[in-house]
């Protein structure tokens, strides 16, 4: 695994979004003696598999699973990548946003979220000098969004349970919180990303939250399903 490495893996289906969301990468500042790759994935037949089959073309330790309609706003993002893992080996995925308690339900748009982001009316925002610090200070979540998902450790996604496009994100926090690790969301004086998000179809939704509740039902702490 090359520790001086870092890979956006995308899975893509319209060329503009994967664009411009390439664009965006493309200004980011690289920390000295790192380089920086992108592996898009077409014709996904859900986000875990694209992921895993991502995951299988690069030798990167730290991957950026992340939604081809987000656009890095932070120049300084992978270092402050860097500053946060390095803050603890327990710390092994970094999300924009997420969430610090699934709800038994699981019916996450109405659980409160911690983190930040632009969806609209950005306007004119110095990021040219804006970066984490650690006195900006971390919010550990239980779940990280699946907009942007940073790992500096790699497990499988599990795309046996989750073939599509629902709670692919949700199960892979979880799975690593299996492994005793830490997900955390930085404090962001600025938010880090801007999401420009279309109107999302959750028509395949209850099937997965079952499977979810299913496999995860001592997480979750559900008595019956």
């Amino acid at each position: 695994m090359n520790g001086k490495k870092f890979s956006f893996l995308i899975v893509t289906s319209k060329e503009e979004y994967y664009n411009e969301c390439v664009y965006y990468i493309g200004n980011l500042k690289v920390p000295e003696g790192y380089v920086v790759e992108c592996v898009p994935v077409t014709h996904a037949s859900g986000m875990a598999s694209g992921y895993n089959a991502a995951m299988q073309v690069t030798d990167a330790k730290y991957k950026i699973f992340l939604h081809e309609d987000v656009f890095i706003l932070n120049r300084h993002f992978l270092q402050d990548l860097l500053t946060i893992f390095e803050m603890d080996p327990q710390i092994a995925m970094i999300g924009a946003m997420g969430i610090k308690k699934l709800p038994q339900d699981m019916l996450l748009w109405g659980a409160p979220r911690v983190g930040a982001l632009y969806n609209s009316g950005l306007g004119r925002t110095d990021y040219e000098s804006y970066s984490y610090k650690k006195e900006d200070g971390l919010e550990d979540v239980e779940c990280v969004d699946g907009l942007l998902m940073a790992t500096c450790v790699d497990l499988k996604w599990r795309a046996d349970l989750f073939d599509g496009w629902d709670l692919y994100d949700a199960a892979q926090s979880l799975e690593f919180k299996r492994k005793g690790y830490r997900l955390v969301v930085p404090g962001q004086r600025l938010p880090w990303v801007y999401y420009d998000r279309p109107i999302v179809g959750v028509w395949n939704y209850n099937k997965y939250r079952k499977i979810f509740q299913q496999e995860y039902q001592k997480e979750l702490e559900i008595q019956e399903i």
